[in-house]
């Protein structure tokens, strides 16, 4: 089952990526409106995982002294 989630995951995330290179050749507009989806979900993904990052280099004590 959890392979399945993972091949889900991964055809959804090329299927985005395939849409953001259609999309900047001039695509039509569904793909340009997923493209969109997928460069703000990405966006997301890297902020989220910015954050965890200085939260967890905060907790450490660690003062570079």
């Amino acid at each position: 089952m959890q392979i399945l989630v993972l091949i889900g995951v991964l055809v959804l995330v090329v299927g985005g990526c395939v849409c953001v290179v259609w999309a900047s050749r001039g695509g039509p507009r569904w793909v340009r409106g997923v493209a969109q989806v997928t460069l703000v979900a990405g966006e997301m993904l890297r902020k989220s995982s910015r954050s965890s990052r200085n939260s967890g280099s905060q907790n450490s004590g660690d003062d570079g002294s």
